[in-house]
């Protein structure tokens, strides 16, 4: 009697097909992040977990990035990927860096929260967004996810790159601090999990403050990207940060091509659920996950399976 060969799941084929698909025979690839990063273990975290929930079920795992991964989810060339819910919500709605609207990637779980902060030096008096005008910033490079919304909140404050005494585009965090350390750049921008070693670098070294988002700004952003959220920084963080401070937010989640059959996706979200602590033992910041917050509305519909797991949990 000759093997059963493993089926990739091609999302070309029709809905109907894909889920008619026997769970013994799912072969799909996962999209992570580049290397360096929390996604690329938390991804093999997830692949030892979804393997063990789901019979038969073999995933391979590749190097990716937010906007890519949702590009690859939609053009078929992954199932599962990471991704950035603000970036996600620009593809959905064909916003620039995204070539066309994405209509194939579906919302599996939020996982943990992103925090996009603004770090400034405090002779630089800057207390808002509107006193960036005159200073001089460093961010990511273009297209980067906190440098697009860099952008967006110097325009919503009526500003832009060109009103800046000068705009700095490092791939490094540390370049980036080095910037700050040596007084060549007053004002810092990343996202990413709070507290940020890059941000306790420079509070190490400088008397810096964290910026915080104005009620007007971040009610601007929401109403065009309901993937932003106000999170907020609570005092003690950093050195000498004596008080809360309110930031934009957006979610770490996990996205799946719509196709992909329900009950793997229902297992897959099931799975996650029940082992948030192996989770968190490899990104601390998924510790205290509920079903509640995997399931919250980020403005990106659900998948089918994860919808059942979430309805079943009392979560929706």
């Amino acid at each position: 009697m000759k093997p059963v060969k493993s089926t990739k799941i091609v999302l070309a084929a029709a809905a109907g097909l894909a889920l008619a698909l026997p769970a013994a025979a799912q072969q799909v690839t996962m999209m992570t992040g580049p290397q360096g990063g929390s996604w690329v273990p938390l991804g093999g975290a997830l692949k030892h977990m979804w393997e063990k929930a789901v019979p038969g079920l073999q995933i391979q795992q590749t190097p990716g990035a937010g906007i890519a991964n949702v590009r690859g989810v939609d053009e078929g060339k992954a199932q599962i990927g990471f991704a950035n819910s603000s970036t996600t919500v620009d593809g959905l709605a064909g916003r620039p860096p995204y070539p066309k609207k994405v209509t194939k990637v579906c919302q599996v779980a939020n996982l943990y929260p992103q925090y996009f902060q603004v770090a400034a030096l405090a002779d630089a008096k800057v207390e808002s967004y509107a006193d960036l005008k005159g200073k001089t910033l460093v961010t990511q490079p273009k297209g980067n996810t906190a440098e697009a919304l860099t952008a967006e909140i110097l325009k919503l404050n009526g500003l832009s790159y060109q009103s800046l005494a000068k705009a700095n585009f490092q791939a490094s965090y540390t370049d980036a601090v080095a910037l700050m350390k040596d007084g060549h750049a007053q004002v810092m921008t990343l996202g990413t999990t709070a507290p940020a070693s890059a941000v306790m670098d420079l509070a190490s070294a400088r008397d810096m403050r964290l910026v915080p988002v104005d009620d007007k700004t971040m009610d601007a952003l929401r109403k065009e990207n309901p993937g932003y959220q106000k999170l907020v920084i609570k005092a003690g963080t950093y050195p000498k940060q004596d008080k809360d401070v309110p930031v934009i937010g957006y979610s770490t989640h996990i996205v799946a091509s719509c196709d992909l059959p329900e009950d793997a996706v229902y297992r897959m979200t099931k799975a996650m659920a029940e082992n948030v602590d192996a989770m968190a033992a490899v990104v601390k910041p998924i510790a205290g996950l509920t079903p509640k917050v995997m399931a919250a509305d980020i403005g990106i519909p659900l998948h089918k399976g994860a919808a059942k797991f979430y309805k079943e949990a009392g979560a929706i």
